[in-house]
């Protein structure tokens, strides 16, 4: 293990059993036992209880040197679940979603833990460890502990009559201390209330997909850290939106008017979400609206639909379809766009298919999670971004992913067979072809489980261009959230993702395996 360079890091590690653990900090303070520097560390530094010897780990070791210390911790028998507790309340404390890898970075640890379930046996550890290794680098990369973005927040009185709107005009006023002061006192009151008065900040300004995807992220890992680091989770899509916020910007956005106005005109506010079902041609109907007009007539096709009823799950089926359809016609990244990880032709990393599905996924589950009124915007803004996200510069396809005639080459015919066709196409950057095997396989109805694992695998030992995980995760989320006729449009479109990705190994993996004792 590391020497700690704080004084509470190795108070962290040293707590149990000790006088200090016994009495207390602020007894201690108070007897002389702690320096007075060490104290007002204590006063403004954010502390994590039992987790935070580990996440002092996860912030002070340089990557080189953190692998096998991590797989130690695991034949000792540390939880993975706290690995990734550890490594995001790190992440938070560390980068507060104010570091463009850091955030993409936290938002790939969730998916991780439950790639890992998709593991072969004795492999279960390796997306953790992929992308905790990346953690870590950017951390120290960073600054590591001297460049913590996120500090205890001090009291305040005025934040006691918080509002949704007070709290998007703190950050529309770039008013950092006060808009957190007021975030601390929704969550103090209710988590959820919490997340409802963010959202509006969320779509306040121009919708993209880290403003969007980051805010459910952060919500969905209180399942993983414990709803008492609610606040510090949450901080981090405030943040995220103070720093993108503009210096200088209309009072009003048109799609802020376009979402009021659809809300007034189709009766929506105040209103309870509807129940009714949707046969599978309305589902298809509405995503072939979203992915043909424009980005206004889209949130008008999602607020009817809302209007009459529909469940809000119906039209989150629509919106995730049509992202996954961008995926399917992307032309590739062109030439001049073309880097290291991501060259001409790519439909990896930060692709508009890829960031579209990631956004649509976000939406539809903010909408899940949310109440009243939020739940209709989410859905309303989440049809106006897919739309949107068609008009992104580049070139599309005349015709989705696969063609007939690459369907025509598939001739396997049984699960051993197109796998082992797919791992072909995929090590040969076969973009069409993959995809081709994989609609082949969902038309024979053959075991799903088994092509997660088999795209589970690449999502784990390719670089991704941050991505890898998170998009991975989202087309897990969004094919068992979708109805049997259409949900393999998801699946295909990772396959083509995958072969896209690989050939660029991620770092550390081969460490790892060795560590772990995995022949690859």
């Amino acid at each position: 293990m590391p020497r700690h360079s704080s004084r509470r890091c190795f108070l962290a590690d040293i707590g149990r059993g000790t006088l200090f653990a016994t009495i207390g900090a602020a007894l201690a303070t108070d007897l002389n036992l702690v320096p007075k520097t060490f104290a007002e560390d204590l006063d403004d530094s954010l502390s994590f209880g039992e987790l935070e010897p580990l996440v002092c780990v996860l912030q002070e070791t340089p990557a080189p040197r953190l692998q096998p210390i991590l797989i130690e911790k695991l034949r000792s028998g540390l939880p993975l679940k706290s690995l990734v507790a550890a490594g995001a309340l790190a992440n938070a404390r560390t980068f507060g979603g104010e570091d463009y890898i850091g955030f993409h970075t936290f938002m790939a640890l969730a998916p991780a833990l439950k790639m890992a379930r998709l593991m072969p046996s004795g492999a279960e550890a390796l997306p953790v460890l992929k992308v905790l290794y990346r953690n870590s680098n950017r951390i120290q990369e960073f600054g590591g502990r001297s460049s913590e973005v996120l500090h205890r927040l001090p009291a305040e009185s005025s934040a006691q009559n918080s509002t949704s709107d007070s709290l998007s005009s703190a950050i529309r006023s770039r008013d950092t201390t006060h808009a957190e002061q007021m975030l601390a006192k929704f969550v103090a009151n209710d988590r959820r209330s919490a997340l409802d008065a963010l959202i509006p900040a969320i779509h306040d300004n121009h919708p993209e997909v880290h403003r969007t995807v980051l805010p459910f992220r952060a919500w969905e890992m209180q399942e993983i850290v414990g709803t008492e680091h609610a606040l510090t989770m949450l901080r981090q899509s405030l943040r995220y939106c103070i720093r993108a916020e503009p210096k200088q910007r209309p009072e009003t956005t048109a799609h802020g008017l376009m979402l009021v106005k659809l809300l007034d005109e189709f009766k929506l506010d105040g209103r309870s979400p509807g129940t009714k079902p949707a046969d599978d041609a309305f589902v298809e109907h509405l995503s072939h609206t979203f992915a043909t007009t424009s980005p206004e007539d889209a949130g008008r096709a999602a607020a009817s639909a809302l209007a009459e009823g529909f469940d809000p799950a119906v039209i989150g089926e629509a919106i995730s379809l049509t992202a996954s359809l961008l995926v399917l016609r992307d032309g590739g990244r062109l030439p001049q766009w073309e880097d290291r990880l991501k060259p001409a032709g790519s439909v990896h990393g930060d692709s508009v298919g890829v960031h579209a599905s990631d956004a649509a996924n976000a939406w539809r589950n903010l909408a899940r999670v949310s109440s009243g009124t939020n739940a209709f915007a989410c859905l309303i803004i989440g049809a106006w971004q897919v739309a949107r996200d068609r008009q992104y510069p580049g070139h599309f396809l005349p015709e989705p992913l696969p063609l007939q005639f690459h369907l025509g080459r598939i001739t396997a015919n049984n699960a051993d067979s197109l796998l082992a066709k797919l791992d072909e196409s995929i090590q040969n950057n076969l973009q069409a072809h993959a995809s081709a095997v994989v609609q082949r396989y969902g038309e024979m109805s053959l075991p799903v489980d088994r092509l997660f694992a088999t795209l589970a695998r690449y999502a784990t030992s390719e670089d991704g261009a941050l991505h890898a995980e998170k998009y991975f995760h989202t087309v897990w989320d969004d094919f068992h959230a979708t109805r049997p006729s259409a949900r393999w449009r998801h699946l295909v479109a990772l396959a083509r993702v995958t072969a896209s990705e690989y050939g660029k190994h991620a770092a550390g993996q081969a460490e790892a395996k060795e560590l772990l004792g995995i022949k690859s």
